[in-house]
């Protein structure tokens, strides 16, 4: 579990495909020394167990169901990627509750500045719009938003300038593929109200 609160932003070391799997290695100086194999760390939004460790560079086995399900094919050496450890018994609970099981991938639309905030417009694929609600919380590579507009088929988010200087949206250009996780109490109460209408 987690928040959605990212803690740094690690630096992509090498993406290693191994058949239909691969080996993802990053930097990352604040959570690496502080894991050990087998802790769940969020990586973009996904939640990764350490497989192996040396000092602040950690490595991950990405399954083919993850490459297909995130943008974390995508990544090069040098890419910069959001990091959040496993929420931990009596931490502060920011942002909102983040399972760091990605829904899917979306292209951003528009990233611009707004004096000295900036806007994000991220499509919204079919079949999610349902889970999206003007207000709400959104989880867009790992990162707590809340939903400011929705729109035909996107929706709107800003971002202050404090949350563009500790993510990865420091990077963020037009045309970008995220990562999007949905408020887990939506899909729970699509759950239920489905079943009791069918059922």
């Amino acid at each position: 579990m987690f928040t959605g609160l990212v803690i740094e932003t690690g630096l992509i070391r090498a993406l290693e495909l191994r058949g239909e799997s691969a080996r993802l290695t990053v930097r990352a100086d604040a959570a690496g020394p502080q894991s050990a194999p087998g802790d769940s760390i969020a990586v973009n939004g996904c939640c990764l167990t350490v497989a192996a460790r040396e000092g602040g560079v950690i490595s991950f086995d990405l399954l083919a169901e993850t490459l297909r399900c995130t943008n974390l094919g995508d990544l090069a050496p040098g890419a910069k990627v959001n990091i959040e450890p496993a929420l931990t018994a009596g931490a502060k609970l920011g942002g909102h509750f983040v399972q760091g099981h990605v829904d899917t991938t979306a292209r951003v639309l528009d990233f611009s500045p707004h004096g000295v905030d900036h806007r994000i417009e991220i499509e919204l694929p079919a079949g999610f719009a349902q889970y999206v609600v003007s207000k709400g919380s959104i989880a867009v590579d790992g990162i707590s938003l809340t939903v400011a507009e929705l729109r035909g088929h996107s929706f709107v988010c800003w971002i202050i300038p404090h949350t563009r200087e500790v993510t990865n949206l420091a990077m963020c250009q037009t045309g970008k593929r995220v990562n999007l996780e949905f408020d887990m109490l939506a899909k729970y109460v699509e759950r239920i109200v489905t079943l009791r209408r069918d059922g």
